[in-house]
């Protein structure tokens, strides 16, 4: 028998992640009523936003707008690809960064235009002055599972850049199956091996539900000690770089699952569902997760 957490921190990924690739640019105040509907269910940690050039993500030209409206409760990341970034996130008041890397060149290449090695090169005297300055920095690693270029990724080779990052100092590790294609076999190993090999650092899960997969994935996790996911309400999401990236695991979905087997959240499901219907009818595609039907047919 397993031993499971008797709670989890759900970080919800949706204001950014989940509206990234969104093709109807979202408005600002839309979003940050989507954002206080979320802390109004309980969420203490999410990724509000990014600061990416507009030109090639045009729905986060908004940053500087929601890191100041949102309401600052619990802790809030935005996403920093680069120098230029990380400056204007600091400058805007934000205090807890997140960058990423893909652990496949190929789609490193295709996302930012530099190979891991190149990435990781840049990426690290700009982590060792954000830790010096006291910054909690989120390193999120992307095809730590399977590349849409590469195919199947290396254990090995998820755990290696997972080492670099803890040397520096990161305070987490967001592992993600960018593209939905892990089983829960390959879960389980990869998050027991990270977390028995970086006990100090805070190991996130970050699944997404291509293949109906995600609870699953998410399950064998857990039993593989991670008390920490990723999620996205309405199961918004996907990755404008990364052919076949369908949504995020749904957050409604999660925290069903957990309630279900005893392990509390802290997330109100009631509010949560009203905190997705203020950002349902700001977005192209409906919302269909499991639990948001549901609750949606019963209304």
């Amino acid at each position: 028998m397993y031993s499971l957490p008797k709670n989890i921190t759900i970080i919800e990924v949706g204001p950014r992640d989940g509206l990234q690739n969104e093709k109807q640019l979202v408005s600002t105040d839309a979003k940050l009523h989507f954002i206080e509907g979320l802390q109004q269910a309980g969420i203490i940690e999410m990724e509000l936003t990014s600061f990416v050039s507009p030109k090639w993500v045009p729905q986060m030209a908004d940053s500087k707008e929601i890191v100041a409206g949102a309401k600052k409760t619990g802790r809030q990341f935005v996403l920093t690809p680069n120098e230029r970034g990380i400056t204007a996130a600091l400058e805007a008041g934000a205090y807890a960064l997140a960058v990423f890397v893909g652990v496949s060149e190929s789609f490193n290449k295709k996302n930012i235009n530099k190979s891991t090695a190149e990435s990781m090169a840049a990426l690290k005297p700009l982590i060792l002055d954000l830790k010096d300055r006291g910054v909690f920095v989120r390193a999120c690693i992307s095809t730590a599972f399977y590349c849409p270029f590469e195919g199947a990724i290396k254990p090995e080779d998820t755990i290696r850049l997972c080492q670099e990052f803890v040397e520096w100092g990161v305070d987490e590790l967001s592992v993600a199956d960018t593209i939905g294609m892990a089983n829960p076999a390959e879960s389980h190993y990869l998050f027991k091996q990270l977390k028995e090999q970086f006990p100090d650092t805070l190991i996130t899960a970050h699944f997404h539900d291509t293949r109906k997969m995600a609870l699953a994935n998410i399950y064998a996790a857990l039993q593989a000690g991670v008390d920490r996911f990723d999620a996205s309400a309405g199961g918004l999401g996907g990755c404008p770089f990364a052919p076949g990236a369908t949504g995020n695991v749904a957050t409604e979905d999660v925290v069903n699952m957990m309630h279900r087997m005893e392990i509390e959240t802290g997330i109100d499901l009631e509010r949560l569902y009203e905190a997705i219907k203020k950002i349902e009818t700001h977005v192209s595609n409906p919302i269909n997760t499991g639990m948001y039907t549901l609750y949606k047919n019963r209304s």
